[in-house]
């Protein structure tokens, strides 16, 4: 088996150092949007001239590097724990080189390992076998502690909120997750939500969505609606880049529809940061490319 370490590690380096062209053709088209002068066009523009420098430099694009959350789809046959075992030697050789920043503290005691090694939980890896005659690839998202702290499930009927079990009650309770976050999520940001399946098939593809394109259409075309309405109607809210007022609270919204149980009805919202890292590689008769 190939021995994909390095080539991982470059997968890290830009997914930390360079925000995707779709992310950073939005955060124009919003600075352009926004109105001149205000703290609103102020913050966009902090933040653009951050991701120029980032990419420069080849620095981290936000001090917080983040969780680094590993999507790997595997063709049949290849050693999944060959393939965890070069991701962690990657992401702790990522840190060396302050790709990434030492996050991974033990919870229980609060020692931080200094390398972003861990336990079987960390990095967060998910594998996912496919055809033995198609590419590996391994998609990256880094995800900031700040934008993970104001994600939300819901459980619906929420009588409180007036939220019943259909996608009204769900435009009601994601909104009600964009108006609690504030700036608190380091806005402009991007929703990735799912609607039901368990607590913890909700909340996975919730992040599964965040993997999408911005712009990116939705195939089932009442969701498609839903995205755009729910991205409209956060952006009227006025929360603005980073809290500061402004027509820019969300850039996109992304809905995954799973099954469920009769008895359950989850709404589950990932919110993702304006600093939305996300990466990909692709290996196909050893030759990588990345996107």
């Amino acid at each position: 088996m190939q021995d994909l370490t390095q080539e991982i590690l470059e997968l890290i380096r830009r997914t930390s150092t360079d925000l995707p062209a779709d992310v950073e053709a939005k955060l124009r088209a919003s600075y352009a949007d926004e109105e001149p002068g205000s703290a609103a066009q102020g913050a966009l523009d902090t933040i653009l001239k951050n991701v120029d420098l980032a990419r420069k430099n080849s620095t981290p694009i936000c001090q917080d590097t983040g969780t680094p959350l590993f999507y790997v789809h595997y063709p049949e046959g290849m050693s999944t724990r060959k393939l965890k075992k070069q991701i962690q030697d990657a992401v702790v050789q990522s840190t060396k080189k302050s790709y990434l920043r030492p996050n991974s503290v033990n919870a229980v005691t609060g020692t931080n390992t200094g390398d972003n090694s861990g336990d079987e939980h960390y990095p967060t890896i998910h594998f996912e076998e496919v055809d033995e005659n198609l590419p590996l690839t391994i998609e990256l998202m880094l995800k900031g502690g700040g934008c993970e702290n104001v994600g939300a499930q819901y459980k619906l009927p929420n009588v409180k909120m007036g939220a019943g079990r259909d996608l009204a009650g769900v435009r009601k309770v994601v909104l009600d997750a964009v108006h609690q976050a504030q700036g608190k999520g380091c806005a402009p940001g991007v929703l990735g939500v799912a609607i039901g399946g368990d607590r913890g098939a909700s909340y996975l593809a919730s992040k599964e969505a965040l993997l999408t394109k911005i712009g990116a259409e939705n195939p089932d075309p009442e969701l498609e609606a839903m995205e755009k309405e729910l991205t409209e109607e956060s952006n009227q809210m006025g929360i603005g880049p980073m809290g500061f007022g402004g027509k820019t609270t969300v850039l996109d919204t992304k809905i995954k529809g799973l099954h469920r149980v009769p008895a359950s009805y989850f709404v589950s919202v990932s919110y993702m940061c304006w600093a939305y890292r996300r990466r990909k590689m692709t290996v196909m008769d050893s030759e990588v490319s990345y996107d």
